[in-house]
């Protein structure tokens, strides 16, 4: 029956664009938002489909839209917010009305937060069922608020183009985010004269680029001059500005130490022999002029406060959002500017004078140089450890020899995303993504998804790497049908730890669980012990690798990159206790309460 339906609304479709090119007379609701949605520029739409959206979903296909149907809404939300980051254009999430909406909640707080651009479509009860207890009826506009730029119901089809023209400004504007659309399914349906349509609605031409002032750009460069221990930071905001030109060449022609944050990588290259993430700890410890390029002083960065920065450092903090200046500590230098043009004047400023640090001289350099080593070392160490069980460093450093140098990582979990950071290398901006600001579990495969789209419009024969702990991936894990659906050549690897954080091998944990009851008895922290979850692939006909030891996962990646058309998961089991290098500090930084 359900086919016969699906038929029915196919048919119906396809009649009603006919009749309306034909005729030229109404247009529904559908019609409207799809066709306003595609004059916006808007890409690809991540969702699932029920009462009242399915005949949205096909009407987005006739208009010409990419539509992709994932198997939960939190994970198409994660999919769409990823596109928008990766296109700058904000991908669509399309939701089903009140619990579909709801389950995009985390999704659109994960954007927000993230500052990534993207756009919640959710049908929601018919206006005339409101307040006598209609089909999963909720306040959708106001529930979507907190988590929003934007949010609206337009009032009458004929306005829904404006709407739509708003939110994709909106959450693109400035510093991106969200915006969400109200559709009842009676807006849906409705069917005006088209003529009364503004179909044309402006698209507003981009914003040009906000340009610093040049007196807060000689005072940086003045401070930068002075420095004993400069330092450039260079977070998300710069790769979502695409200012990796300007960055390479000021950091090649000024040789200043930077240090990326999470998805802040790539922007200049992990491999340049400028980058000091393996001196993290010492390089934000002992600098006394640090330049912000897009990132913020929020946890991630230790709020900029001693004990992790010292105390008289002095920050220049370059954002395109000036509510962001000051809050956490007082700036020297707070420069309301793009990125790129600011990092184009600041290089001719410098470059007037000559500035350039000498890496083979200069002390600040040498002794970043000598933590380096100590870490580096340290790492190899671990990494040439290879005895089984594995620990994370000999697995990341095997994955890191055997995956193409351009390949998109996706990374989530907590020691997997943690020390995986270090170790998996990204070349090129926006190339990695993973749990954000917000700490985010379950967005790997939604992300994957989106990546794998990217890479098949924009990026023909670039691999996707989603890295995993097996905590992370149980959260969205049925996306892998998903990746089979549309033939996405996704690598699922998950490395598997039996845990949060970490966990128990089968013998201990049968030992503890046998201690009393179960629900007592079991740490919070455990997972089942080595879970076969390459055995997912068998439901798709497929064959997923087990790996134990290095030749294992060699011998996984080298037959997964074979694969064009469908995904692959590489599982590997390794020390449930393995864990991270010893910290100086706490990776997160204590309240002082």
């Amino acid at each position: 029956m359900l086919l016969g339906r699906i038929s029915q609304l196919v048919f119906r479709r396809s009649l009603h664009v006919t009749q309306k090119l034909s005729s030229n007379m109404t247009i529904d609701g559908n019609t409207i938002l799809a066709e306003s949605l595609k004059k916006q520029g808007v890409e690809y739409v991540f969702g699932i489909v029920g009462i009242p959206v399915i005949e949205t979903a096909l009407a987005f296909q006739s208009a010409g839209l990419k539509y992709i149907g994932m198997r939960n809404e939190q994970a198409a939300c994660y999919a769409a917010q990823a596109a928008g980051y990766l296109t700058g254009k904000p991908g669509v999430c399309l939701a089903v009305s009140g619990p579909g909406l709801l389950h995009c909640i985390g999704g659109m707080a994960n954007a927000q937060v993230n500052c990534w651009p993207l756009l919640v479509i959710a049908g929601s009860c018919p206006e005339d069922h409101e307040g006598i207890g209609g089909f999963q009826e909720w306040p959708q506009v106001e529930s979507s608020r907190l988590y929003c730029k934007y949010a609206a119901r337009p009032p009458s089809p004929r306005l829904i183009p404006q709407h739509v023209e708003k939110a994709v400004r909106l959450a693109a504007a400035g510093r991106p985010g969200v915006s969400y659309l109200d559709m009842p399914g009676t807006l849906l349906m409705a069917e005006v004269e088209e003529e009364k349509v503004p179909l044309e609605y402006y698209s507003a031409a981009p914003v040009e680029l906000a340009h610093a002032a040049p007196a807060q750009v000689w005072r940086a460069a003045e401070l930068l001059r002075a420095a004993r221990r400069p330092l450039l930071v260079l977070g998300k905001g710069a790769a979502y500005a695409r200012a990796e030109l300007q960055l390479t060449q000021l950091v090649n022609d000024t040789k200043l130490p930077f240090l990326p944050t999470p998805m802040g990588k790539g922007v200049v290259s992990d491999e340049s022999e400028y980058c000091v993430s393996t001196a993290r700890t010492q390089a934000l410890l002992k600098a006394d002029v640090i330049v912000l390029l897009g990132a913020r002083l929020n946890w991630m960065l230790h709020f900029g406060q001693p004990p992790r920065f010292a105390p008289d450092v002095k920050v220049i903090q370059v954002d395109i959002n000036p509510e962001e200046f000051h809050n956490s500590v007082k700036s020297e230098v707070a420069v309301h500017s793009d990125i790129k043009p600011f990092v184009e004047a600041l290089a001719q400023n410098l470059s007037k004078s000559k500035f350039s640090l000498d890496p083979a001289t200069n002390e600040w350099w040498q002794s970043l140089k000598q933590k380096q080593k100590a870490n580096t070392e340290f790492v190899e160490a671990q990494a040439a450890n290879t005895s089984v069980p594995l620990n994370y460093y000999a697995v990341f450093k095997t994955v890191q020899q055997n995956i193409p140098k351009d390949s998109i990582i996706v990374s989530e979990g907590a020691n997997t995303m943690d020390i995986g950071r270090g170790l998996l290398l990204n070349n090129k901006p926006r190339h990695r993504l993973d749990a954000g600001t917000f700490g985010t579990m379950g967005v790997g495969p939604g992300f994957a998804v989106a990546a794998a789209m990217w890479c098949r419009d924009y990026a023909p024969g670039k691999r996707v790497i989603c890295v995993e702990g097996d905590s992370a991936f149980g959260f969205s894990g049925m996306e892998i049908e998903t990746m089979f659906r549309y033939k996405l050549p996704v690598i699922i690897v998950i490395v598997n730890n039996n845990g949060i954080y970490n966990g128990f091998n089968k013998e201990m944990m049968a030992d503890i669980q046998s201690s009393g009851d179960v629900a007592q008895c079991t740490p919070p922290t455990a997972l089942s012990g080595e879970v076969r979850y390459e055995k997912m692939m068998e439901m798709f006909g497929e064959t997923g690798h087990l790996c134990r030891t290095v030749e294992d996962i060699k011998a996984a990646l080298k037959k997964a990159l074979e694969e064009t058309e469908k995904p692959s998961i590489i599982n590997i089991l390794i020390d449930p206790q393995s864990s991270r290098k010893p910290q100086t500090f706490n990776w997160l930084t204590e309240s002082k309460l």
